[in-house]
C-alpha cells in the first residue's frame, strides 16, 4: 500500500518520535493571504517600517501564521483520524521568523489514555518547529482525540502526562528584540502596558463571518490535510452533518478581533492553555471578547512587559455580555477558550 491512511490510536507508541514531511519555506506571500484571511491589523506585523524602527531586521511573520503551518505539518502524522483536537498547553513562541524562513516539525509522544468506549483514544504530543538552521522556533503541546481501527485492538499505552498549567514569564523574554521607539499613533492605540488591569474585561465588539472558501484556504494554506475539513461527502455521514471549521482558524480570527482593544499586545509569546469548546460552521459569524488574568514583569526587559489574557470566542453572539462558563458548563456560544501571554510595551 502506498497510500497512507492516517494513524489510528494503536499505531502510537509512547516515546515515539515521529519527524513530519514537509518542510515550508514560509513567503510574503504567505504572510498577505493571511492577513486577506482574517485582516489582522497589527503594527509589527503590518509594516517593515514600524517593525524596523522597534528594531527587528524587517516585520516579523505573524505569530499563529507560524503556529498553523508547523501545526499542519503534524496533521498527517497525529491527527489525519481524529474525531476532535482537544486542548493545548505549554505552548512557546522562542524567537521572531521572518518571510523566507524554512519550516519543519517533529513530534513526540508523551502521553495516551484509551477512552471508556474502547472506540477512541487521546494522544498527547509535544510538537517542536524549526527552522533551517535546525533552531527551535515554537514548541507546544496539544492533546488529540484519535479513532482506533479495531475497536478490540490493545491500548498503546496508558500515560497522562503533567503539563504545565502557566509558562513563567521569565521564559518570555525570547520572543521579541529590545524594543526601541514605539509609535502609538501608527499602532492604534494610546494604550500601553500599564494601562491594563487584572480582571479587565474588554468586548472586541467587532464580528466576522466565516465563509466556506475561507476556510478551506486557510486550511490549505498551513498544509494541513484533516479529512473534517474538507470532504464535504464523507462528512455528510456524520454527527454534524458537514464540514468543520479548522479550530486554528477560530484562534486566527479571534486574535484578530482582538486588535479592538488590544492593538498595543503586538506579540503572542505563549499559550497556557486553549480549548475549543465547541464547534464552528461556515455562515456562522465570530465574536470575541477578552479578560486581563495577571500582568507580569519580563526579567531583564524594562521595555516590554507580559499580559496574561484570556481570550473567548463566540458564534452568532456578540460579546458585550461576555458569554462564558455556566454552573452547567460553557454557555453555548462559546466556541473557544484561549489563555495565552501577549507582549506590550511598557
Amino acid at each position: 500500500m502506498k497510500t497512507n491512511p492516517g494513524r489510528f490510536f494503536e499505531d502510537f507508541a509512547l516515546g515515539e518520535t515521529i519527524r513530519h514531511a514537509t518542510p515550508r519555506t514560509v513567503t510574503a506571500a504567505d504572510a498577505a493571504l493571511y492577513t486577506a484571511l482574517y485582516g489582522s491589523r497589527f503594527a509589527v506585523q503590518s509594516s517593515d517600517a514600524f517593525a524596523q524602527d522597534l528594531g527587528y531586521p524587517r516585520s516579523p511573520l505573524d505569530d499563529l501564521l507560524v503556529f498553523h503551518v508547523v501545526f499542519g505539518k503534524t496533521v498527517p502524522d497525529i491527527s489525519l483520524n481524529a474525531v476532535a483536537n482537544l486542548g493545548y498547553a505549554d505552548g512557546r513562541f522562542l524567537k521572531p521568523v521572518y518571510p523566507g524562513e524554512t519550516l519543519s516539525a517533529v513530534s513526540e509522544v508523551i502521553g495516551l489514555k484509551e477512552s471508556s468506549n474502547r472506540q477512541t483514544g487521546v494522544v498527547y504530543v509535544r510538537s517542536t518547529g524549526y527552522d533551517a538552521g535546525g533552531e527551535p522556533v515554537l514548541r507546544y503541546c496539544r492533546w488529540v482525540l484519535v479513532r482506533k481501527r479495531d475497536p478490540e485492538a490493545p491500548a498503546p499505552g496508558d500515560h497522562v502526562p503533567d503539563l504545565l498549567k502557566i509558562v513563567p514569564p521569565a521564559d518570555l523574554g525570547a520572543a521579541c528584540p529590545p524594543i526601541g521607539a514605539y509609535d502609538r499613533d501608527l499602532a492604534g492605540s494610546p494604550h500601553l502596558w500599564g494601562d491594563y488591569a487584572v480582571g479587565e474585561r474588554i468586548d472586541h465588539v467587532d464580528g466576522m463571518t466565516v465563509e466556506e472558501a475561507e476556510h478551506q484556504i486557510a486550511t490549505r494554506l498551513y498544509q494541513n490535510t484533516a479529512k473534517v475539513h474538507f470532504d464535504a461527502h464523507a462528512a455528510a455521514s456524520t454527527r454534524f452533518g458537514r464540514r468543520l471549521v479548522y479550530g486554528g482558524h477560530v484562534i486566527s480570527l479571534a486574535h484578530a478581533l482582538s486588535f479592538n482593544g488590544l492593538a498595543n499586545a503586538f506579540h503572542i509569546a505563549a499559550i497556557n492553555a486553549g480549548r475549543h469548546v465547541a464547534p464552528l460552521f461556515a455562515g456562522d459569524t465570530v465574536y470575541a471578547w477578552s479578560e486581563v488574568l495577571d500582568r507580569a514583569e519580563i526579567p531583564g526587559r524594562g521595555d516590554v512587559g507580559a499580559l496574561r489574557l484570556r481570550t473567548v470566542a463566540t458564534k452568532n453572539q456578540p460579546g458585550a455580555g461576555f458569554p462564558d462558563r455556566t454552573a452547567d458548563g460553557y454557555d453555548p456560544a462559546v466556541i473557544l477558550d484561549l489563555d495565552y501571554w501577549a507582549l506590550m510595551v511598557r
